[in-house]
């Protein structure tokens, strides 16, 4: 006859046997498979000159891990210039392995290439980006907005 205690530790056994081999029972990293982003740091700043590229770096995380995409076709990263709603697209390198379905979080460093301005008659002109990135699922993620830019000529 099994003993009480030998019962609770053949249940404690099996019910860990299963969380291993059951997904139900896998731990949530409680990150949400949509990406989600965080403005960090725009450079130069607070000018720049109308020639000078700007290096903006964003933080992001996903629960998915399925940010980036190796089609170097696929436009993944948008930056939309608040002076003309121009938006530059970008592809955001595949960022885990194939088949790899944990979170995933790290920096972006995006390079805008050399700024203009688009009024003749303006000595400067300030300009604030809005940046959103896309998973391979779709999910689009928040947007967020670098701080003021002042463009000169």
């Amino acid at each position: 006859m099994i003993s009480s205690k030998h019962l609770f530790l053949v249940t404690c056994i099996l019910i860990t046997a299963l969380c291993a081999i059951e997904p139900a029972c896998k731990k949530d990293s409680g990150i949400s498979p949509v990406p989600a982003i965080t403005f960090d740091s725009i450079a130069p700043n607070p000018c720049i000159a109308y020639q000078d590229s700007i290096r903006i770096i964003i933080s992001y995380t996903d629960g998915d891990g399925d940010l980036g995409q190796n089609a170097t076709a696929t436009k993944n990263l948008f930056v939309t210039d608040s002076r003309d709603t121009v938006i530059t697209q970008f592809t955001i390198p595949q960022l885990a392995p194939n088949g790899y379905t944990g979170a995933i979080q790290g920096n972006l460093s995006i390079i805008l290439p050399p700024q203009y301005l688009l009024s003749s008659s303006h000595n400067t002109e300030t300009a604030v980006y809005a940046i959103y990135v896309i998973d391979r699922a779709g999910n689009k993620s928040n947007t967020v907005t670098t701080t003021p830019l002042v463009i000169n000529r």
